[in-house]
């Protein structure tokens, strides 16, 4: 029986980390590194997905940053918008009180949720922190509703050394 891979949604923070300056910030700095490992080491190991919330998000600001990160998802497959993840973000939005600023997060994890996505890889952190996901996973599970995963790179690259210790 052959392994499927897991799915793996991109979220704009992972082209951003990846194709930014290096930043002497060293948290910053440090995410770009394992963003960067992960893409050179792991990333061949998911079927990839972004959507085009995330494709929308790129091209936003400095040009030449907009390129690179818009060059980065090429080749990763797009989800559409559809009127069902919109609802479902909606109601996200409403139950985690997520800054309007912020609100494509909720976009994010009903993409995910709808299309039965294993995990969704970002450093967002702060509006899809954990209190935030936790009052989403209740939320679905009450209604019957896929949970992706929220994860970072760096989990992901945990997850495969601790695989490969123990094959």
């Amino acid at each position: 029986m052959v392994n499927e891979k897991k799915t793996l949604y991109i979220e704009t923070t992972i082209p951003s980390y990846a194709t930014s300056r290096e930043s002497s910030n060293l948290v910053i700095a440090a995410r770009q590194f394992l963003t960067k490992r992960f893409w050179e080491e792991e990333y061949d190991n998911y079927q990839l997905y972004t959507s085009q919330y995330v494709i929308d998000e790129c091209k936003l600001g400095d040009p030449e940053a907009a390129r690179r990160r818009l060059n980065f998802l090429l080749g990763i497959a797009v989800l559409p918008r559809t009127k069902t993840i919109t609802e479902l973000a909606a109601a996200y939005f409403n139950l985690l009180k997520i800054p309007g600023r912020a609100k494509s997060d909720c976009f994010h994890l009903a993409t995910c949720v709808i299309v039965k996505i294993d995990y969704l890889l970002s450093w967002n952190c702060t509006h899809l922190g954990f209190a935030s996901y936790v009052k989403a996973v209740e939320y679905n599970n009450k209604r019957g509703l896929w949970t992706p995963l929220l994860v970072t790179p760096d989990y992901l690259l945990n997850l495969a050394d601790h695989e490969e210790e123990t094959t």
